[in-house]
C-alpha cells in the first residue's frame, strides 16, 4: 500500500483583470518589494481592517475621521483653556499685584524703620545731654547747699565776732573782721 501524499494547493483561486493593471500591479510591488500575489492579498486586509471603500479615492472617509479627531483635540484644548490655564492666568495677574503692593509696602516699612531709627538716634543724643545737665544740675544742688552751709558759718561767725566787739569798737578791729569775712566768702 502505498500512500501517496497529494498536496493540496491553498491558491485555489484566481483573478483575472486586464494587461494594464497588471502592469501597474507590477509595478506597484516592484516599488514596494513585495510580490504581486503577497501585494494583493495586504490589499484585501488593509480594506477588510479598515473598512475603506476602494472606489472612494479622495479617502472622505479618513478626511471626515481626521477632521473629527482634529474637532476633538480642539475641543479638548479649548476645554483645558477654561478650565485650566484662563483660571491660572487670573491668578498669576492677582500674584503680581500683590508682589507689586507687596513691594510697596517693604518700602514704605523700609522707610519707617530708617525714619525710626534716626529718630530713635536723636532720643538717645537728646537723653544723653539731658543726663549730663541733670548731673551738672545735681552737682550744684549740691554745691549750693555746701555754699549756703558755708556761707550761714561765715555770717554767724560774722555776728558772734561783731557782738564781742561791742559798739565803740576801733576802726582796726571793725577792718581786720571785714577782711576775715571776704577772705572766707572768696574761699567759696
Amino acid at each position: 500500500m502505498e500512500t501517496t501524499m497529494v498536496r493540496s494547493d491553498e491558491n485555489t483561486k484566481s483573478v483575472r483583470f486586464p494587461k494594464e493593471i497588471d502592469d501597474r500591479l507590477a509595478l506597484l510591488s516592484r516599488k514596494l518589494g513585495r510580490t504581486k500575489r503577497l501585494l494583493v492579498m495586504q490589499m484585501v486586509d488593509y480594506f477588510y481592517k479598515s473598512k475603506k471603500d476602494p472606489a472612494d479615492l479622495n479617502d472622505e472617509v479618513l478626511k471626515k475621521e481626521l477632521l473629527s479627531g482634529v474637532n476633538r483635540i480642539l475641543s479638548f484644548i479649548r476645554k483645558q483653556e477654561g478650565d485650566l490655564l484662563v483660571p491660572v492666568y487670573s491668578m498669576l495677574d492677582e500674584l503680581t499685584a500683590m508682589v507689586k503692593l507687596m513691594g510697596s509696602l517693604s518700602k514704605t516699612i523700609a522707610e519707617g524703620q530708617l525714619k525710626g531709627n534716626s529718630a530713635l538716634g536723636e532720643s538717645l543724643a537728646y537723653a544723653k545731654l539731658m543726663d549730663v545737665n541733670l548731673k551738672k544740675l545735681i552737682a550744684a544742688l549740691g554745691e549750693k547747699e555746701t555754699l549756703k552751709s558755708s556761707f550761714r558759718k561765715i555770717l554767724e561767725h560774722y555776728i558772734a565776732q561783731r557782738e564781742t566787739l561791742g559798739w565803740p569798737v576801733s576802726a582796726t578791729k571793725k577792718e581786720e573782721l571785714a577782711r576775715q569775712v571776704r577772705q572766707a566768702v572768696e574761699k567759696l
